[in-house]
């Protein structure tokens, strides 16, 4: 049979393969060479074959003979089989195509060539892992672990010698890749009765299989199993006595083996029959099959009884059988994997709240909630293990390749959670998204993700506080969350001082050298070399030079190179910093002797306003992400052209810096639910909103049933507003359902309550029922719909519920709401209930989220820049009109020279009205909008303009957050952070 085989495996081929120099293996990814050749091509087993063929003239099975027809029709259904099944899968997902990973420490490739041949008719894939025989356990397992986390391989067996086959390798294997069904796992299933959730062993398989389609009647026969050892005994002995038959193990050295031998009707013999065991003791007519476990080690020809039983079964059928289960295999592994992929209800375990009367602070609600290890709850929401980062123990980066293994699934439902003008307080946009999927998930069992903005420092400690959310509706733990995280924030101050520093570098020494000495350090000769960077290259290409050869260059080509010509007057790029110091508005930069008069003023900004982070929260992939950096105007020239961060050659750098931030941050709800903590931009400086890869890699973990809720910052008229026209361009997804959320401190102060002030008591209007103040105030809330309305997504009205609010104003407030068009308006209790207090408001979402999304936008990119701020001005904020400053018409005038007009707008406006003035509540009428200036990011992709005295670094208070923030130096626990 063993010079069968390869024979009969070339039969399976189609169409034949013509002759000609035997085919190599295909070299394994992990490849270590063996001692003795053990993985070496050679000429190839199919090459010794045919020549072995050749010169047995005188054998009675010459080159021509078959495998008896019956027992190769098996063997044939069940590859094709395996390969109609596969096509199957393939037609829903075309870039499918399963592994088999195969660790081998030997010399002997039959095997090997037994199974890739079968695996290449199938249409499966297989590698190989090639270890020096004398491999010791160790060394084995190493293997094994890599397998076991190589996301694209979905089946692994072992080819190793029986001595390597201890508890400790085989259990090393993942149960869901073990496609010989040798770990405990596989065989417990098995003897529980659930074999159609594990793997069978595919030898054990393949005896019965051999033995019922030979006519062998199984029930009430004696079967023993000798000289079988560990899975493959337990396997055997399992599934003869589910076929009736009564099953006897022995080993070889045993007593009585004779007389067991001699009571046999079928023997089944795991392991070679040692010489001093006579063929007498086997009763002529009996079935003999020989399933030696080195048969599955790449030992075929070893495992022989050497006798001539009178069973209907050649030696070694079992063995060509078995690779084929095991292909079988290979492919309900495959399917599995699939059906992983595809859209399940995930398995979460919440965590379980006990709310307190009085609600504890923040801090304190937080620290009494033990969180999940992160790195199960990137199991239970689908993520594999390579696909997260772990920070501790708490905080996870999650790889952007998870967009790529997913990109066939469904997008969930997107909804946006926004606001009415807020008073200084905050309305609690955070905490009614925690609350939203605290209810989702952990209250009606459906699949839903928050996506966060990551808090600045300069609030945290100034006058907001944090914005973990807030009551028993925050992301855990809340410390962390709102200081360094894993930080993303440092990385954008590192990258935005870099590039700010590379631009007063090169006028300085632009200003300071001739244009030879100035490129002989531009381009310096390096180890006698000289030649151009990657990106040094690019900027000669975007001049027009087609030259790679540095010496090459003409004087003319060179001072063109080298001199970038800043005009200082035009720079726009400032340094940041991740705190609130009014001190830094305007400065004076260069005033040392060394930087030769090269001074200037400058300012700096709060570092979530850089252009960096704007980047970053638009951005949609690795290479997009480099793509807008190098794109960042940071000045113009003398000529009025614009110069850009790739101009400076620090694009690479700002990449590097920044590789590990573009990957969301995986957190927690105090409900174990899954939150996305990625970019930070202000609303009213910035865009306000986080990050597109945040909300796309969570509409895939969700599936298309489940729920995305991100939040905008501040109110409709800012954050929202951003987000339908700048998020939702550079994304391509459509919302769902916008959450709009709203207090009756908010709108008493909107219908002329006194005002407020952070860090001071509330006047009594606040605390006590005033129902007159709350229905001149929806004048407010209902202007927040109409402007959502604009955008043709169905509005849900969350009314985040105070203790001080009264039943009277809370059923106002709802009715009003749902008559100014609201698809429904509903009381939300999150903060002192956690997910139980928001279920009404996840069943509105739901219900919303089932209705047909009109999107829309609200302009057309192409309009001229002045109109697209118009129709900002008028459809959103009600202005009559828009003013210009000079400086501003000319920078628009710039802008659109330079090309970019056609880009979205987004307005830096105060966040406490509707207006440019922070005074004028509820809903102010026929102003003009003054914009004082404009400004370009357009590596982020967007122009903003200033409207009336917009600051982009905020200051501090008298009082300011930090007066409570202590560590407890015993316990190393923050405290005051709220």
């Amino acid at each position: 049979m063993s010079a069968r085989l390869p024979l009969f495996l070339r039969q399976l081929r189609c169409p034949p393969q013509p002759a000609g120099p035997p085919r190599r293996l295909r070299v394994p990814r992990r490849a270590i060479s063996g001692g003795g050749g053990g993985c070496a091509g050679g000429e190839g087993l199919l090459g010794r074959r045919r020549r072995q063929q050749n010169t047995q003239a005188g054998c009675s099975q010459g080159p021509g003979s078959r495998a008896p027809p019956a027992r190769n029709s098996i063997v044939r259904d069940v590859i094709q089989n395996s390969k109609e099944v596969l096509r199957l899968l393939q037609e829903k997902n075309p870039a499918f195509k399963p592994v088999l990973a195969i660790i081998q420490a030997g010399d002997d490739n039959l095997m090997r060539e037994v199974n890739q041949d079968l695996a290449e008719e199938a249409g499966l894939n297989i590698t190989h892992i090639c270890l020096p025989p004398e491999s010791g356990e160790d060394e084995i397992i190493d293997e094994i672990l890599k397998i076991n986390e190589d996301t694209r391989v979905h089946g692994l067996a072992l080819q190793v010698s029986e001595n390597s086959f201890s508890n400790k390798v085989l259990n090393a294997l993942k149960p869901e890749k073990d496609v010989d069904g040798v770990t405990d796992v596989n065989l417990g299933k098995l003897v529980r009765g659930d074999a159609h959730e594990c793997f069978v062993s595919p030898v054990a398989r393949a005896v019965i299989e051999l033995l019922e389609k030979s006519g062998v009647h199984l029930e009430g026969k004696k079967i023993l199993v000798v000289g079988a050892h560990g899975s493959l005994e337990a396997t055997l002995q399992c599934l003869f006595q589910r076929k009736g038959s009564m099953t006897m193990t022995s080993q070889w050295k045993t007593a009585r083996l004779q007389s067991k031998l001699l009571e046999a009707d079928i023997v089944v013999s795991g392991s070679p029959k040692p010489e001093e065991i006579p063929l007498s003791w086997i009763q002529p007519g009996t079935t003999v099959l020989n399933c030696s476990h080195d048969m599955l080690s790449g030992k075929l020809g070893s495992g022989s009884l050497g006798m001539h039983s009178s069973g209907p079964i050649a030696e070694n059928d079992v063995s060509l059988l078995a690779a084929a289960l095991r292909i079988q295999n290979m492919v309900s592994s495959g399917r599995r994997w699939l059906r992983e992929q595809q859209y399940t209800r995930w398995r979460l375990h919440c965590l379980k709240l006990q709310p307190l009367s009085p609600v504890p602070s923040d801090i304190e609600i937080s620290r009494a909630q033990t969180p999940k290890a992160v790195d199960v709850l990137a199991k239970e929401i689908g993520l594999l293990a390579d696909e997260i980062e772990i920070y501790g123990k708490s905080k996870a980066k999650v790889r952007l390749s998870l967009l790529e293994r997913l990109k066939d699934q469904a997008d969930g439902k997107y909804v946006l959670v926004a606001g009415i003008t807020p008073t200084p307080l905050g309305e609690g946009k955070s905490t009614v998204t925690v609350g939203l999927v605290q209810a989702l998930t952990a209250h009606l069992n459906i699949n839903s993700f928050a996506c966060l903005r990551q808090p600045s420092q300069g609030p945290t400690f100034g006058v907001k506080g944090g914005a973990a959310g807030g009551g028993y509706a925050q992301v855990i733990p809340m410390e962390e969350f709102n200081l360094h995280l894993t930080g993303d924030i440092h990385a954008i101050t590192a990258a935005n001082n870099l590039l700010a520093a590379a631009i007063d570098a090169r006028i300085l020494h632009e200003n300071t050298q001739t244009d030879k000495a100035l490129y002989n350090r531009l381009v310096p000769t390096v180890n006698g070399v000289r030649e151009f960077s990657n990106i040094q290259l690019a900027r000669l290409k975007k001049l027009g030079i087609k030259k790679t050869d540095p010496s090459a260059l003409t004087e003319e080509e060179m001072s063109q190179f080298c001199r970038l010509n800043i005009d200082p007057s035009t720079i726009t790029w400032q340094r940041v910093l991740d705190t609130n110091d009014r001190f830094l508005r305007k400065i004076t930069i260069g005033q040392a002797n060394t930087e030769k008069g090269c001074s200037r003023q400058a300012q700096f900004d709060i570092a979530v306003a850089s252009e960096i982070m704007a980047v970053l929260a638009l951005t949609d992939s690795l290479k997009d992400m480099k793509e807008r950096l190098g794109r960042m105007v940071v000045a113009s020239d003398k000529n009025g052209q614009p110069v850009t961060a790739d101009d400076l050659g620090v694009t690479g750098a700002l990449t590097v810096l920044m590789k590990d931030a573009i990957k969301p941050n995986l957190m927690q709800t105090l409900e174990g639910t899954p939150v996305f903590v990625h970019a930070g931009p202000f609303a009213n400086i910035a865009h306000g909103n986080s990050s597109v890869l945040a909300d796309k890699i969570a509409l895939k973990l969700v599936g298309k049933e489940g729920f995305v809720v991100t939040e905008a910052g501040f109110g409709a008229d800012i954050g929202m507003e951003k987000f339908f026209n700048i998020k939702c361009r550079a994304s391509g997804l459509v919302p769902n359902v916008v959450v709009l959320v709203a207090t009756v401190r908010a709108l008493k102060m909107h219908g002329g309550g006194p005002s407020v002030t952070a860090g001071v008591p509330l006047k009594r209007e606040y605390t006590e029922e005033n129902i007159q103040l709350v229905a001149d105030g929806c004048c407010n809330l209902q202007k927040q719909i109409q402007i959502a309305q604009l955008f043709g997504v169905p509005v849900v009205v969350a009314l985040n519920v105070f203790k001080t609010d009264t039943p009277a104003e809370i059923d106002l407030v709802c009715e009003l709401a749902k008559r100014a068009g609201a698809f429904d308006a509903v009381p939300c209790h999150h903060w002192s209930s956690g997910g139980k207090g928001s279920v009404d408001l996840a069943w509105a979402v739901r219900e919303a989220a089932s209705k047909r999304s009109r999107f829309q936008f609200l302009y057309d990119v192409q309009l001229p820049i002045v109109e697209k701020i118009r129709t900002i001005a008028q459809a959103v904020y009600g202005a009559r009109d828009i003013e210009l400053s000079p400086n501003a018409r000319s920078k628009i005038d710039r802008y659109t020279q330079q090309g970019f007009g056609n880009l979205p707008i987004c307005m830096a406006k105060t966040h406490l009205s509707l207006s440019h003035q922070p005074d004028k509540k509820g809903v102010p009428r026929d102003f003009i909008l003054p914009i004082s200036d404009v400004r370009a990011s357009i590596g982020a992709g967007f122009i903003y303009p200033l409207v009336g005295t917009m600051s982009t670094m905020p200051g501090l208070p008298t009082r300011p957050c930090f007066y409570d923030i202590d560590l407890d130096t015993e316990t190393e626990q923050v405290q005051g952070l709220f």
